[in-house]
């Protein structure tokens, strides 16, 4: 899960349903609620202060929450966002039109993949594939410039991306790049482990303690997330499903503009060798996107 969430158009969500875990994810994540939160204080409380049975009311929130699967699930995702995001990272400083084209092939795919969940056939319908449409391609090539690179920014962009990696089908790495966060947080994510390197060897403890801020600040977007807007998309799947799945379709869809515009100010123009070598790469990366969803047997978030 945690590779998939790196790479732009690859959803985290899909590979939950490869491998079978993604109705205990969501019940997991879904079962942290402020109620479970207080309890989980109110344990600790009576542990520390040795009041009670502060100690098996602990045992019992932790197995009603499933943490010991959201602690190796989450040390699993945190490994691999470490070690794919740099290399992406590194593809971007050295390769850029190739790896957005790549991201390009992702995304398009992921929407083929998807268009089983897209329906118009409601006024509704209509609207959300509508919204969702605009609402991507119109910030594709121009959120980065409009949010600029604020903490507050940083804790949307964790917000946001976290909320969306749990569903099939949607990458949290793509709503990065639609928001022109991706290149800027992997860079970020990357320092931040080199400074880490670098305290081991001798290192400068303020420099680690730079590199992290914005990465902590991500994290806390990506738990106020888990914990807020990630059940709101449950909701509205719950209720509204095919007018929120369309949405998140034609999102897909308008979110395929931002690639491609950074692909272009990285070119500064585009030549018959830059279109050929993007389009080569994307066809990879679609063929990956496809050969993953046969594994899955299709995307259904029913």
């Amino acid at each position: 899960m945690g590779t998939a969430d790196a790479v732009p158009g690859v959803s985290g969500g899909t590979i939950a349903l490869l491998t079978g875990i993604y109705d205990r994810l969501i019940a997991a994540i879904t079962s942290v609620t402020p109620g479970v939160a207080r309890r989980a204080l109110a344990a600790l409380a009576g542990v520390v202060t040795r009041r009670g049975d502060g100690v098996a009311e602990l045992r019992s929130v932790l197995r009603d929450v499933d943490a010991a699967f959201l602690v190796a699930l989450g040390a699993g995702i945190a490994t691999a966002i470490l070690t794919v995001t740099r290399l992406l990272h590194v593809a971007l400083e050295t390769a850029p039109v190739a790896t957005y084209g790549f991201f390009f092939g992702l995304i398009a795919a992921s929407a083929v993949a998807l268009r089983g969940q897209f329906r118009v056939d409601t006024a509704g319908r209509v609207g959300a594939a509508v919204a969702g449409f605009l609402v991507a391609f119109l910030a594709s090539g121009h959120a980065e410039a409009a949010l600029g690179a604020t903490p507050l920014t940083t804790f949307l962009a964790g917000v946001v991306a976290v909320s969306a990696m749990i569903l099939p089908g949607i990458s949290g790495s793509l709503m990065l790049v639609l928001l022109g966060q991706y290149d800027r947080m992997s860079g970020a994510l990357s320092a931040f482990v080199d400074a880490v390197f670098a305290l081991a060897s001798g290192g400068d403890v303020a420099a680690v303690v730079a590199a992290a801020v914005p990465v902590v600040v991500f994290c806390l977007g990506g738990v106020v997330g888990l914990l807020t807007v990630a059940h709101a998309v449950r909701r509205a799947l719950a209720v509204y499903r095919r007018a929120t799945m369309t949405f998140l379709v034609a999102l897909v869809v308008g979110a395929l503009r931002a690639p491609v515009v950074e692909a272009a100010s990285e070119t500064g123009g585009w030549t018959t060798g830059a279109v050929g070598g993007f389009v080569g790469v994307a066809v990879v990366g679609a063929a990956a996107v496809f050969a993953l969803d046969y594994a899955a047997g299709g995307i259904d978030v029913e």
